[in-house]
């Protein structure tokens, strides 16, 4: 079966997520100072947004990923934000792009940001795909955000569910009968 007919609606389809990350790498490249900027991407689900994203930004980057963990195969965060990385990205004295697919809880950004300021950073900035639209259980804002949604379960463009629907080209609603 496709993945195609897992899918309830389409929510936000790939030419408006490229339109939109042409604004958002605009703003990024205007409101970084000069200079190399420390790119940290969350894995797994930030890396289609981040590819797309990063190319279209004119400047040196330097590009970390870092593997973290909240949701654990299920349809709600678990509270819990796990670094699964020995490794830390080296950021002291550096500016900091820190990339995730989406901001729901607030958990996993502000773990990751208190992380990087603790580790040094000068600055930490934050860039998201998807904020949904609800009450979060951290004090937390993206500092860039393609969309806002409603407090729905959204897979695609490298959101996932257990494992699935990651490359699909645009962000959808995931039918129930598919859970």
């Amino acid at each position: 079966m496709r993945m195609r007919n897992d899918i309830e609606r389409v929510l936000i389809d790939e030419a408006v997520i490229e339109k939109r990350l042409d604004g958002m790498a605009a703003d990024i490249e205007k409101d970084f100072p000069e200079g190399t900027l420390v790119v940290i991407i969350l894995l797994k689900g930030a890396l289609v947004f981040a590819a797309d994203l990063l190319r279209r930004v004119p400047r040196a980057l330097e590009i970390e990923c870092l593997n973290v963990a909240s949701y654990h195969g299920g349809l709600e965060s678990s509270g819990k934000v796990d670094f699964l990385d020995r490794h830390f990205p080296e950021v002291k004295g550096r500016h900091v792009l820190l990339l995730d697919d989406i901001l729901d809880t607030g958990r996993t950004l502000r773990a990751v940001s208190d992380r990087l300021v603790a580790e040094g950073a000068v600055a930490v900035h934050t860039a998201v795909l998807l904020a949904k639209d609800k009450a979060r259980d951290e004090e937390v804002q993206a500092d860039y955000v393609g969309f806002e949604i409603g407090d729905e379960f959204v897979v695609g463009y490298g959101l996932d569910y257990v494992g699935r629907y990651r490359n699909l080209p645009y962000v959808g609603v995931l039918k129930q009968s598919s859970i």
